[in-house]
């Protein structure tokens, strides 16, 4: 399925990434350099963690696109999804004729080429998934290759390069570079893939959810008979998908179809547990850190294919009791005064309201007060301006910032933070609307209470308002 193989040279020695503090540009620039090949890269508006992240790793970081970066002439270039047409590196790359990819392409023929690809899909739940999969192949002894949206507190570290034979990917259905508008997971043929949902987001790219359907219905058609595909079976999305297909499906989740079915859940101290069924039979009982039941839904993703991997299920069970979990995932950030911080990537109106209800459920008898900025492409818009004031219904106390790039989107198309604090007022939530992330800090200063647990929710730094907010308290 890869595509545009011809941009690739036989003999690299020299690679440039335009756009390199990308999370996934970041890991292929590290896992290249280890590699052995000489590794350049630029970014704008550099900044930590991932910048740091780099130097750590010997790898220099250009902070400003200019067309001399690229002039030394490098063996080959990789364009991150990041830049357009009329970058100045990219457009000297092309008067150059320098051989030029992109990302999935270069991990594709540098990192993947000989390795059985284990790849994650889905609207939700793809990082967590894809983490906890990777440290069942680590504690199995399998000693997986992989490269993850996320930092694995277990490697402190989002990619790994192993020398066993499985690679474990998180594959994006957000386009791959603007020399190729298609999703970065058309460029991957999976032994064993995973769809873990289906739903409209990247409003920026997709003009619908049919859009985005068409998107995976165009992959999964596309694997042959000898790959399996690990679905969810409490997506009606997902359901309709699986029609027509030539790759062999099982199902997994809660219900009473999936060949792979979580029963008897029960939360203990800080425990999880859980029962999970394979074909109608009880296959064991785990207990993960981890909480809420979209969580154990990808631990029992993973569970499914360890066991295709013929991995005994009492490594399964040490592998999940030791899985340290995600950063930015329903994350402790501190506690003070007895007020605990969470940090929490939660964007979407699905994730929010799933990362709100599992957090709930740890904290019962205590407040939760959640917290959001929207900032996405499609949370600042109004495509979900209706959605929204129904994920916070577990929340005791909600605020919520004013999108702080508003201006990217265009007037008519905006989401207004005011309107949702108003809605959540009228469901009978006690809400307030921010300007600014120091309003928010200042509010919380003199509100939050002793238990109360602090939720956190945006897919970017939020001002660093954890730490901030933990100084202040």
């Amino acid at each position: 399925m890869d595509l545009n193989k011809n941009r690739i040279p036989e003999n690299v020695k020299t690679i440039h990434l335009i756009a390199i503090c990308g999370t996934g540009m970041g890991a292929l620039a590290c896992m290249l350099k280890e590699l052995g090949y000489t590794i350049t890269g630029s970014d704008q508006k550099v900044y930590p963690p991932m910048s740091d992240f780099l130097v750590q790793k010997g790898i220099g970081v250009i902070d400003e696109f200019r067309e001399e970066n690229v002039s030394y002439g490098p063996d080959l270039v990789v364009i991150g999804n990041a830049v357009t047409k009329n970058n100045p590196e990219v457009v000297r790359t092309l008067a150059m004729g320098l051989n030029y990819c992109s990302m999935p392409q270069a991990l594709n023929r540098f990192i993947a080429a000989d390795k059985k690809i284990l790849l994650v899909t889905g609207t939700h739940g793809k990082t967590t998934t894809s983490a906890i999969l990777a440290w069942l192949l680590f504690k199995a002894g399998c000693d997986p290759t992989f490269m993850i949206g996320g930092i694995l507190k277990n490697f402190d570290s989002n990619y790994y390069l192993g020398n066993g034979e499985y690679i474990v990917i998180e594959g994006d259905e957000y386009d791959t570079a603007f020399f190729d508008k298609g999703p970065k997971l058309l460029h991957f043929d999976p032994t064993i893939a995973v769809l873990t949902s289906v739903e409209f987001d990247h409003a920026d790219i997709f003009s619908d959810l049919a859009h985005v359907t068409s998107i995976f219905d165009n992959f999964f058609s596309g694997l042959s008979e000898h790959t399996t595909l690990i679905a969810f079976e409490g997506d009606k999305n997902v359901v309709d998908l699986l029609d027509n297909k030539t790759c062999r499906i099982e199902r997994y989740g809660a219900g009473a179809t999936a060949d792979w079915r979580i029963s008897e859940t029960s939360i203990e101290a800080s425990w999880t547990f859980f029962d999970v069924f394979k074909q109608g039979k009880s296959f064991g009982t785990f207990r993960t850190k981890l909480y809420g039941i979209h969580n154990l839904c990808n631990a029992t993703a993973a569970i499914a294919i360890a066991d295709h991997l013929m991995i005994p299920v009492e490594v399964i069970s040490r592998g999940l009791e030791t899985f340290q979990g995600i950063k930015r995932r329903q994350e402790i950030r501190g506690q003070t005064r007895q007020i605990t911080v969470i940090d929490d990537f939660a964007h979407h109106p699905t994730a929010v309201r799933e990362t709100i209800s599992a957090v709930k459920t740890h904290c019962s008898n205590s407040r939760l007060v959640a917290v959001f900025e929207p900032r996405t492409n499609s949370s600042m818009r109004k495509v979900f301006q209706q959605v929204y004031p129904h994920s916070f219904d577990k929340a005791d106390l909600v605020c919520i910032r004013k999108p702080p790039l508003l201006e990217k989107i265009p007037i008519g198309d905006r989401f207004s933070s005011e309107k949702l604090v108003e809605d959540l007022k009228k469901r009978g939530k006690e809400a307030y609307f921010f300007p600014d992330t120091e309003s928010i800090i200042d509010f919380l200063a003199e509100a939050a209470k002793p238990g109360d647990q602090i939720l956190i929710m945006s897919n970017g730094g939020f001002d660093n308002i954890h730490e901030r907010l933990l100084k202040r308290l």
